[in-house]
Order: structure tokens, then sequence, then C-alpha cells
């Protein structure tokens, strides 16, 4: 009994008792003098057409009415005037009356009829009446079940459609959410299929709005698992040639002579420290994913003018200008964008040209601040400027060192931040990578 399905039904049919059981309890209500007055047949309109004969045929005429009256509903009727004086014989038995008089002060219910009264005043004389019914109770009965026949007919079939419609509101229900725990499963098991979801989703409900999110999350967390396995496979495959090179020239170095091994220290120093930097770059990567420090204001101004005398150390030929606001501030990890900052510097460094500066510019638009760099090297194709910032990709053509991880670092970053890396060909020449970073990080985008 733990399944929602059943408490849902529950729920309903506990509102269906309540129903039914408010309708008893009105019914009862309904069983009063009152309702039996103005329901019954053979009373209802009695009081309005004995006055009118009354006044206007005069008095057998009136008790010609009661006696039809009775032939038909079996319904004993007296009639007073206001000093309780008989306006026509009536009906009703003298001895019937006498044995009335004695089991009043007994018990009512013992009576074979119910004593029902109504006062009616005509609306031409002004005289009023007290009309004294006395209705067997076999015909009472006879008449309270031919009258529930409706009301219970329309009872059984208000409880038939409220069933229905309580099933349909609890499948409406239980079966999208039996449809996302088996999304949830496969997704756990990593079998999940991006359209599985797809009727669910055009539903324009709750569940429709759950759906079309939860086919965004799959999709996401698919693309996160396939961009994982894709970055262990580019990690080793990248590894591997270093590893081979050097396990190469080791094997050259046991059978080389003192004189040739000298010559082969270079190369292996060379290759340990292009693997110590691939590491270490592939660390750096690993970081920006798992940093869960709090965010801090970040000063942009001194961290850009030591990014500019850093990389000028490295490269003294070249030029570096920047433009920047003052005052530019925003909230962030200042180690993050510190790296960012410096990855894509150095990958301008490698394709600018001697002669020509690089130019770094930094300001504010609306609630974000945009950080760009720009070289005047080759630039790149068109084709290739998408999959740029993917880990260890380069485009075709590119002969400077590196391993592809600089711009996959900086796009990591900007991430990070809820913003993101922007890269393309500059209009008048060059490659220009910009970052694009809200002042606050708010819902942060992790990668």
């Amino acid at each position: 009994m733990r399944s929602l399905f059943w408490r849902i039904l529950a729920s309903f049919w506990l509102a269906i008792a309540l129903v039914a059981g408010l309708s008893i309890l009105l019914g009862h209500t309904l069983n009063q003098d009152a309702w039996i007055l103005s329901r019954h047949p053979g009373l209802n309109t009695l009081a309005q057409d004995w006055t009118q004969r009354y006044e206007e045929q005069g008095e057998d005429a009136a008790q010609q009415l009661l006696k039809e009256r009775k032939r038909s509903y079996h319904i004993d009727v007296q009639v007073l005037n206001e000093s309780g004086d008989p306006v026509v014989r009536g009906t009703f038995p003298r001895r019937a009356a006498a044995f009335e008089a004695q089991q009043h002060d007994h018990d009512d219910r013992r009576l074979p009829w119910r004593r029902l009264t109504a006062e009616y005043t005509s609306p031409k004389t002004g005289e009023t009446y007290l009309l004294i019914y006395r209705i067997p109770h076999p015909e009472l009965d006879a008449w309270h079940r031919s009258s529930l026949v409706w009301p219970l007919s329309a009872l059984a079939i208000a409880l038939v459609v409220l069933t229905l419609f309580s099933l349909l509101v609890t499948l409406s229900i239980t079966r999208p959410l039996s449809r996302l725990r088996g999304a949830v499963h496969d997704l756990g098991q990593a079998t999940y299929q991006q359209n599985s979801l797809a009727r669910l989703a055009n539903r324009r409900d709750e569940f429709g709005v759950l759906a079309t999110d939860f086919n965004r999350m799959g999709a996401r967390l698919q693309s996160l698992i396939g961009s994982q396995r894709q970055l262990l496979r580019d990690v080793s495959h990248e590894l591997r040639s270093p590893l081979a090179r050097l396990r190469i020239a080791l094997a050259l170095a046991e059978r080389a002579n003192p004189q040739e091994r000298e010559k082969l220290w270079p190369r292996l120093t060379r290759e340990c420290d292009r693997l110590e930097a691939l590491i270490s770059e592939i660390l750096v990567l690993a970081r920006v994913d798992a940093d869960n420090a709090n965010a801090e204001e970040i000063d942009l101004n001194p961290l850009l003018n030591t990014l500019q005398k850093d990389a000028q150390l490295a490269s003294p030929e070249q030029s570096i200008r920047i433009e920047a606001q003052p005052h530019l501030q925003l909230k962030g990890w200042p180690t993050m964008i510190e790296r960012a900052l410096d990855n894509l510097l150095r990958n301008a460094l490698r394709f600018n040209p001697v002669g020509q500066p690089i130019e770094v510019l930094a300001l504010r638009q609306g609630d974000h601040i945009i950080l760009s760099v720009r070289d005047h090297g080759p630039g790149v194709e068109p084709e290739h400027l998408r999959q740029l910032g993917e880990p260890f990709y380069r485009a075709p053509g590119q002969t400077a060192p590196g391993h592809g991880l600089g711009l996959a670092i900086a796009r990591r970053a900007a991430e990070r931040h809820g913003g993101s890396l922007i890269l393309g060909n500059h209009p008048e020449g060059g490659f220009i990578a910009s970052l694009e970073l809200p002042l606050e990080p708010g819902a942060v985008v992790q990668p």
C-alpha cells in the first residue's frame, strides 16, 4: 500500500465516500416535514387548490376535493380555521382521532400514519387555514422509494464517473512517474536513450517540463561521459608518444658507448620535460573541474599586469599591449582566471609574428566582463573553430609546440564561472580569444 497509485486512488475514494455520506445526511434532512409537504404529489398544491375551490365553489366542492385526494393517495385531511374549528367535515374519522389522542401521550411512532401540518393564508380573503395531513406509513414509504430512484441513480452514475475520473487522474500521474523512474534507472546504467521521454516531454503540464529538463540533463550527462571517455583515450594516446620515445632513447643509450650516450642525455631530458609539461597541464585541467573553493573578489588590473610581465620575461622579443578599464573586479576563482589568461597569452605568443603587438583588452559590458587576447598570426580555418577548445585538439597545419590543452583549460575556467570562451578570427587579421565572464558566478555551469 506504499505505492503512490494506491495512495492517490484511496484519496479519491475517500473523497467519494465523503460525498456519498454527505448525500445520505442530506437525504435524511430532506425527509423532514417541509420536504414532504413541498415534494409529495398529493400535498404540494393541496392547500392552494382547496382554498381556491372553497372560496369559489363552497364547502361541498372543497370536501369533494379532499375525498378525491384520499382515494388517490390515501391521505386524510382536516382543515381548521383560526379559531381551531373545522371548516369542512374532512376525511379523518372520529374514531381515528380518538385513537390518535390516546396514543399521543405515549408514543407517536406507534401510530399507523404520519401527521403533518401546514398553514395557508388565502391571497384573496386573507383568511388563514390550518391543514392537518395524515399519511399512512406504507404510502409514505412507497413514495420515498419511488422518489429516491432518481437520486440514487444519479448517485450511482456519479460514483461510476468519479471512479473512472479518479482512475484516469491516478494513471495520468503514476504513468509519467513510472517512465521517469525507468529513465533514471537507464541513466544510472548508462543505457539512457535521449528520445525515451519524447512523448512525455510533449505534455503541457509539470510532467512535460520535468521530462524536458530530464532529457536535457540526460543529454548533458551523456555528453560528459562521452567527453570523459574521449579525454581518457586522448590522455593515453598523448602519454604513449613521449613514453615510446623515452623507451627508444633508453634502449639506444644501453647499447651506445659513453660518447654516444652523452649525446643522448639531452634528448632524454627533453622528452622528460615534455612528459612533465603534459602531465602538469592534465592536472591543471582536472583541478579546474574539481576546485570547490569559495569564490572571492578578483581585481583584474594587477592580475593583467603580472601576466604581462611574466609573458614578456618568457618571450622578451614579443610586445604585449594592454588596454583595460580601471577598477575592473569580478567574483570568482583567481587561480582559474590567471591560468586561463596565461594560456591565452601563451597561445598568442606561439603564433604572433615578431614586431606586431599582442593586444589584450579588458572592459565591462553590462553585467559581464570581457577579457580578449588578439594576435596577428595566421588565424584558424573557419571549419576548425568549433573544435578548438576541446582537449588535445590542434588545428591541422599547426607547427607550434603544445598539446592542445591551453584553450581547453581556458574554456573550462570560463564555464566554471558561468561564462564562455569565444574563439574566432579577427576581421583585420590574426586570431582573437575572448573570455566573457559574469560579475557574479551565479549558477555555475559544470563542464
